[in-house]
């Protein structure tokens, strides 16, 4: 595969052209403020497992619309008082998985929040957490489900979840609410930034090769899903791009990123034809808070940086936290 975007030095000064509602803010604080009418209902049941090195709690929370979504909580075994903690999202077609395979925090001496990503979970991990609220038609995938109205669209579902995520993770007594970051890759990148920008005091965030950036050149530069089922809606509704560019606007991680307050680590892959490195850029150059830094993997698709990236978190992160 050879490079198929732009230039390196380029992309760092690239720009989204993408267009900001201008109700974006007043779109987002009528959401969020009618999810909190709901009580967060955040609880937390031990889990028996063989790990002799973690605890484990079974999470549930009240999402949007009050609707209960599933995490994991892990923690240090020897853990007694208030920890820095990571809260991660996960990637598209993922959900929370089995406990056991979210051990690199807890081991790290931090706590771990994973949440579960409603109505997905059956590509690859498993979940249990079911989206109880149905769409217009839409083209296999989550990308154009209520892709015509902001109000009905998935992901306005999916990103209130991931805030009222941050807000059970910090209810719990070992959880130290001031020192909590989110990080995530792919869609848990794109879900990362928008948390990045409706929650203003997180500590940092680390979004990896994240989705959910710059939809109007993402639809037109990738042929791969998840981007590519924007187009394929289209192809059938034909005339309808103006409104399902405006619907996605309300979610472009580049206006979330325009209101960023926390430090924050990317990463990108220069190679990358499932999130394309211009619109990991877009966002990056746009994230409102100076201290930010982002790792270039030159010949690397979406696996970006994997094993590697994890190391350069490890190593960035506890200055934050």
């Amino acid at each position: 595969m050879a490079l198929f975007d732009l230039p390196l030095e380029e992309l760092r000064d690239y720009r989204s052209a993408s267009a900001e509602p201008e109700d974006f803010d007043a779109f987002w604080a009528k959401t969020l403020q009618e999810a909190r009418e709901h009580d967060l209902d955040a609880r937390f049941e031990p889990v028996a497992t063989p790990l002799r090195t973690v605890k484990v709690y079974d999470v549930t929370f009240a999402g949007f619309g009050g609707h209960p979504v599933k995490g994991w909580l892990t923690l240090p075994t020897a853990a007694d008082g208030p920890l820095p903690a990571v809260v991660e999202f996960v990637g598209y077609g993922g959900g929370r998985g089995l406990a056991h395979t979210h051990l690199l925090w807890a081991s790290a001496g931090f706590a771990h929040f994973v949440m579960d990503t409603r109505g997905q979970a059956s590509a690859w991990g498993g979940g249990d957490t079911p989206d109880p609220v149905g769409s217009t038609p839409s083209f296999p995938g989550f990308m154009t489900r209520g892709v015509e109205d902001p109000e009905n669209y998935y992901y306005r579902r999916l990103f209130t979840d991931a805030v009222r995520a941050v807000e059970a993770a910090r209810s719990h007594p070992l959880v130290d609410d001031a020192r909590t970051a989110a990080l995530g890759g792919s869609q848990g990148g794109g879900i990362t930034l928008a948390v990045g920008g409706l929650v203003p005091d997180l500590a940092a965030i680390a979004p990896d090769v994240p989705f959910l950036c710059d939809f109007p050149r993402a639809a037109v530069l990738t042929d791969r899903a998840p981007y590519r089922e924007i187009g394929n809606y289209l192809k059938t509704h034909r005339g309808r791009t103006e409104q399902v560019l405006r619907t996605l606007s309300y979610f472009d991680g580049v206006h979330f990123a325009a209101r960023g307050r926390a430090p924050a680590l990317f990463s990108v892959a220069l190679e990358d034809q499932t999130c394309p490195p211009s619109t990991v850029f877009a966002a990056f150059n746009a994230w409102g808070h100076d201290e930010k830094e982002i790792e270039v993997y030159d010949f690397n698709d979406h696996e970006g940086g994997g094993p590697y990236q994890e190391a350069a978190q490890l190593r960035w992160l506890p200055s934050y936290l």
